[in-house]
């Protein structure tokens, strides 16, 4: 289901599940992150949903909190963004040790080998900036090295506006994927 015509990067919040027909396979980026076999073709048998609280602090600083569940209730991962573009470390269940962060970028200022990140949004996406989320392998304490820089907003795809989020991920051997990942709108919060 698309997202209404005035739904943008301002406010992302809702309930969404991921259009597997419409979204590239992650399978590989999983298995490069060093989920296992087991995990990993359970997710791709699950229907993902998100729940996507966005929102500003007393501080007028912006949050995204994320909750994933996959079918049947079993809890994926929760992310909690501040969009601030400080790298903050956490311990993911499905990842392990993480550095990541986030922040409300427009399109011109990322770097030119992201191109798969800055193209394909709406009008009003490119007006009020992406959402880049930003991740990366905490080495030292996981064992592996690799980066994950996404970002979201508004896509038409087969002529209907979508939530999106596009990611370039690059491997620990030097792996360079792409792929974008599409998602329905189910509600508001």
């Amino acid at each position: 289901m698309s997202v209404s015509a005035d739904f943008n990067t301002l406010n992302i919040s809702g309930v969404f599940v991921m259009n597997k027909g419409l979204s590239g396979n992650t399978d590989e980026v999983l298995r490069l992150q060093g989920v296992g076999w087991m995990k990993r073709k359970a997710i791709s048998m699950a229907t993902i949903t998100l729940t996507i609280k966005h929102y500003k602090d007393e501080n007028e600083e912006e949050h995204i909190d994320i909750d994933q569940v996959l079918t049947g209730g079993v809890p994926g991962t929760t992310e909690n963004r501040h969009l601030t573009w400080t790298p903050r470390e956490n311990n993911d269940s499905l990842f392990g040790h993480v550095i990541g962060k986030s922040r409300r970028v427009k399109a011109d200022v990322l770097e030119d080998e992201l191109e798969h990140l800055k193209v394909g949004w709406t009008e009003d996406t490119y007006e009020h900036g992406l959402i880049q989320a930003y991740a990366e392998s905490d080495t030292p304490k996981s064992g592996t090295t690799w980066v994950g820089n996404q970002t979201w907003g508004v896509e038409i795809i087969n002529g209907e506006r979508r939530y999106a989020r596009h990611l370039k991920f690059l491997g620990p051997g030097g792996e360079d994927i792409q792929i974008k990942m599409v998602y329905d709108f189910i509600r508001p919060l």
